[in-house]
């Protein structure tokens, strides 16, 4: 129910709509009208958000502040500005998968899917100027496979990240 919770809001929104617009006329089929578009945008990017979502449970902590990604792996971690950022690419054949973000120096930093508080990681990268989000969640629904490079700066030259150094 806690990940569904903006899809589950937002078809209240829509059900509250519907029953203002068959119970009133005039100006209030207006509001109902605005309620209904309000609660349908909140259901789209509910579904979006849940298929998004990996679960929780793997390795690190994922805290997100403004533009500044910071991650604490048992192993490895790092911080990343959204602004640096040249690259994202999805390892899904990781175990679990990981997101691959590459800045400017060509400084790698890898973030499973599944830790605590990587659910945040969605806002930060629908605000990526061309990121096609469906492609995202297409690339997130596959169990394994070669990374999926997903976004790149446009004019910016990066090399792939395999074989790069990873920010500790």
């Amino acid at each position: 129910m806690r990940r569904g919770r903006e899809t589950l809001a937002g078809a209240a929104l829509v059900l509250v709509a519907v029953w203002m617009w068959v119970a009133t006329f005039g100006v209030t089929r207006l509001l109902a009208l605005a309620l209904g578009v309000l609660g349908l945008a909140l259901v789209w990017t509910g579904v979006q958000r849940w298929r998004f979502g990996r679960g929780t449970g793997g390795p690190g902590v994922v805290q997100v502040d403004e533009r500044r990604l910071v991650y604490w792996g048992p192993l490895t971690g790092g911080v990343m500005d959204l602004d640096n950022l040249a690259r994202l690419d999805l390892d899904p054949g990781g175990r679990p998968a990981h997101w691959v973000l590459t800045d400017l120096r060509g400084e790698v930093l890898a973030i499973p899917t599944t830790a605590q508080g990587a659910e945040a990681l969605f806002d930060l990268f629908a605000v990526l100027p061309g990121l096609k989000v469906e492609a995202m969640l297409s690339a997130l629904a596959r169990e394994d496979g070669a990374p999926v490079l997903l976004w790149r700066l446009p004019n910016v030259v990066v090399l792939p990240s395999v074989g790069q150094r990873r920010l500790h």
